[in-house]
């Protein structure tokens, strides 16, 4: 029984490491600070007037809050029409803390 509790303990910290595999381009072992472009509307010309960003927020992979969602961001901001969709993420030693965040700018 003990070597059941000491594997399944194990295998759910191992899991706690493999769960940052694709929240960015790269991950810093100590520090990350990214911006990196995401989407273009080609369809047509919109300006760049309004620009928003909003983040979702980690602690340990124990508490998450925050809002990245690009169209609650840009409906929140009053941007009606959309130019570009930009990410950018931080984190700090890994596991301690991290955040996404989705930079939205348009009309």
């Amino acid at each position: 029984m003990k070597k059941i509790i000491i594997l399944t303990l194990m295998i759910l910290g191992f899991s706690i490491f493999l769960s940052n595999c694709a929240t960015g381009p790269v991950q810093g072992l100590i520090a990350t600070v990214n911006t990196f472009p995401g989407e273009i509307n080609r369809s047509n010309d919109v300006p760049t007037v309004k620009k928003a960003e909003g983040c979702a927020h980690n602690v340990l992979y124990l508490v998450t809050w925050g809002n990245a969602a690009a169209g609650q961001i840009a409906l929140d901001n009053k941007i009606s029409r959309i130019a570009t969709i930009d990410h950018s993420t931080v984190s700090v030693l890994g596991l301690i803390y991290s955040n996404y965040c989705t930079i939205v700018s348009g009309e």
